[in-house]
């Protein structure tokens, strides 16, 4: 019997393709393999951010880590950074990269849903590829969760496929197939209409192709967005 909504998204889970930590552990295993996100340079948006003074000192949580190359950046720049991944191969990985690069970063090997957090404790939350594989039901205590954290002023840098970056399946699509397929496409109104009845979007644009020549990530089918909480 459900008697909870937090048993609900239970059910809903397992309705859908598993895609627990025994997947995503295969996924990152290769690190050769042919992968946009598998280089080591940080997201241009999150360049961009940092070089315009956009960036603020203070707390930094980044979900979705993957390989570290976005929390050693802002490690780099001065902020103290908690960085967290379903896969404890991402987490190796990212932890190789922080030692390489001499920074101190706190990672943990944990899901978005399940690390501990206090309430307005964060200057930046970062994603860049995580929202896009949450299921249509975790959608919304996901961005409560993310705004909870941060503090008044705090922002958001969000990095997600645009539509014809993702699968293509509406939410309703994702449960008649039981699967996300590779991730979920966003419009602009659709982000809009998720995050900006709670954060105000200062850039929502889509994203550069990164330059191999200053070290940038990019790829033109995901949006680059940054928000912030009001004060």
């Amino acid at each position: 019997m459900i008697t909870s909504d937090d048993e609900l998204r239970l059910v809903l889970d397992q309705l859908l393709d598993p895609r627990g930590d025994e997947w995503w552990n295969s996924f990152y295993k290769d690190r050769a393999k042919p992968c946009p996100f598998f280089v080591e340079w940080p997201d241009e948006g999150l360049i961009e951010q940092a070089t315009s003074g956009q960036l603020p000192t203070g707390r930094a949580l980044e979900f979705g880590c993957g390989n570290g190359r976005n929390a050693v950046f802002m490690a780099r720049h001065g902020l103290d950074v908690i960085a967290v991944d379903f896969s404890r191969q991402a987490i190796d990985w990212a932890t190789e990269r922080a030692r390489a690069a001499n920074v101190s970063i706190e990672l943990r090997c944990e899901s978005a849903f399940e690390t501990p957090l206090e309430p307005a404790s964060f200057d930046v939350v970062y994603d860049s590829g995580c929202f896009h594989h949450l299921a249509p039901h975790r959608r919304v205590p996901y961005v409560e969760r993310v705004c909870a954290a941060l503090k008044p002023g705090g922002w958001l840098g969000l990095v997600c496929f645009r539509p014809e970056g993702g699968s293509g399946f509406s939410d309703l699509e994702v449960y008649e197939r039981r699967s996300l397929g590779g991730g979920l496409g966003y419009s602009d109104a659709a982000l809009r209409a998720i995050w900006g009845s709670r954060l105000t979007i200062r850039t929502l644009r889509q994203m550069r192709k990164g330059d191999p020549q200053i070290g940038s990530f990019g790829e033109d089918f995901l949006w680059t967005m940054w928000a912030q909480k009001s004060a």
